[in-house]
């Protein structure tokens, strides 16, 4: 994943110690009720779409633009999902990250789902009952998204509300 000029300079000063990241998802379905998702090119494994914001970015919109970036997809976003946190990170350069991320469920627009950057091998819609192996917090993240839920799902004391 290429680093912002923002986090660069972050590094700069800290090194590769862990630093909290706000981050976006987008759960995007299609209108067959499949959810996009795309394969990493640094892993080889399955992840929902998403990124860091830039700063000042609201948080929508980040996700907005990291669907178009990620897969050449216009999306709408149709509501907050969750605020997610996720393991911590470590890059191969020894960089540590946590993620908390702001999901929203999304809606495709305009475009065809392709390859669209730079970090991807592919993407793929799957039916939510033929998901790949995914990170727990992404699968938790999918399933709030095809839930009939009236609010946002976060967690507290270790449980998960919704």
């Amino acid at each position: 994943m290429p680093i912002s000029k923002y986090i660069a300079g972050l590094r700069e000063m800290i090194g590769t110690r862990m630093i909290m990241m706000p981050a976006v998802s987008a759960i995007i379905i299609n209108e067959a009720g499949e959810v996009l998702l795309h394969r990493a090119k640094d892993d080889g494994k399955w992840y929902v779409i998403g990124g860091a914001p830039d700063p000042g970015e609201d948080l929508a919109d980040a996700a907005v633009r990291e669907a178009l970036e990620e897969t050449g997809l216009v999306v709408v976003p149709e509501r907050l999902i969750g605020v997610y946190t996720d393991p911590v990170v470590r890059y191969g350069n020894g960089d540590e990250v946590r993620y908390v991320a702001a999901a929203f469920r999304c809606r495709p627009v305009d475009g065809n789902a392709k390859v669209a950057d730079d970090e991807s091998l592919e993407v793929r819609y799957f039916a939510p009952g033929a998901l790949p192996p995914l990170l727990a917090t992404h699968r938790l993240r999918i399933e709030h998204s095809l839930a009939d839920a009236q609010g946002a799902a976060y967690c507290w004391n270790g449980n998960w509300e919704t």
